[in-house]
């Protein structure tokens, strides 16, 4: 597979059944075009993680996709409760859901562990929480010359770390700027990775506080206008915040929820096709 493909090649080549895949972004540069794909492709049994999954990660575990979550906070930001992800952990609808709950720190170090090569990482939080009593993952350690009790957690290692940037080169190197969050990292850290882009370009433009992951940590390269939406990526175009408030209702109920996945999502050929049947075509020429 050239590391430039498509997003279908991508996701069919380097996602399998089982595997455990995070799907990054903050606040903007969220992957959404890769989830559907995933998706559309009918993975199962993923242990999904993510530091904040949001509408994304309630379509993929709406859509029978996700047997694990491994997260530190979970909601649609701004409106309130993701209602696929609480009917499979309350109700086990599609299926159930099993849950590994970290804070941001401790995720975050996990991720920095594994991109370091390192087998766990060692933080001063979780002290004083319950989080140790129902998180297997979280363990007391003592330093070895202070004598103080820390905390440890262990590395992650994704078997495919999926990002969206702004833009990469022929050579797959890719650029990010703005809110940068913890792609770097999950990238570094994965088997796997696969980065979609707003733009594939034959030379960077310098930005300000931009952070490059280069071509010899990325297996796959796809060009996905819009890839992004309905969160935003800075430079390109905004975040739609009337879509995270429509969500709310959309995903409350399951049979709306289910049609709505079949005419937006299985229904359509690829991300474009999305864009142009919820009437987002501004998006992909922003």
């Amino acid at each position: 597979m050239d590391k430039l493909t498509s997003l279908n090649e991508a996701v069919s080549e380097l996602v399998r059944d089982g595997d455990s895949v995070a799907l990054e972004g903050f606040t903007h540069l969220i992957p959404t075009a890769a989830a559907h794909e995933i998706i559309r492709q009918k993975k199962r049994d993923l242990t999904l993680i993510r530091m904040t999954p949001d509408l994304i990660y309630d379509q993929l575990i709406g859509m029978g996709c996700a047997r694990k979550l491994v997260f530190s906070w979970g909601g649609n930001p701004g409106v309130g409760s993701l209602h696929r992800f609480r009917d499979a952990v309350e109700n086990g609808w599609p299926q159930p859901l099993e849950i590994e709950e970290h804070s941001h720190a401790g995720m975050a170090n996990r991720y920095v562990a594994g991109a370091s090569g390192l087998p766990f990482a060692v933080l001063r939080g979780y002290k004083g929480t319950d989080l140790p009593e129902v998180t297997a993952t979280v363990a007391p350690i003592r330093c070895p010359f202070t004598g103080e009790e820390l905390m440890a957690v262990p590395a992650l290692n994704p078997d495919v770390a999926v990002i969206h940037a702004q833009q990469a080169d022929r050579r797959g190197n890719v650029i990010i700027w703005g809110i940068s969050g913890i792609q770097k990292e999950a990238a570094l850290s994965a088997r796997r990775v696969i980065v979609t882009v707003e733009e594939v370009v034959e030379s960077f433009e310098p930005e300000p506080f931009h952070v490059v992951i280069p071509s010899v940590a990325v297996d796959a390269v796809c060009e996905v206008p819009g890839g992004a939406y309905p969160s935003y990526a800075y430079g390109y175009y905004e975040r739609d915040n009337a879509f995270y408030e429509a969500w709310d209702g959309i995903s409350r109920d399951r049979e709306r929820f289910r049609g709505w996945m079949e005419r937006h999502v299985l229904g359509v050929r690829d991300f474009e096709e999305h864009l142009r049947s919820i009437s987002k075509e501004e998006v992909i020429k922003a």
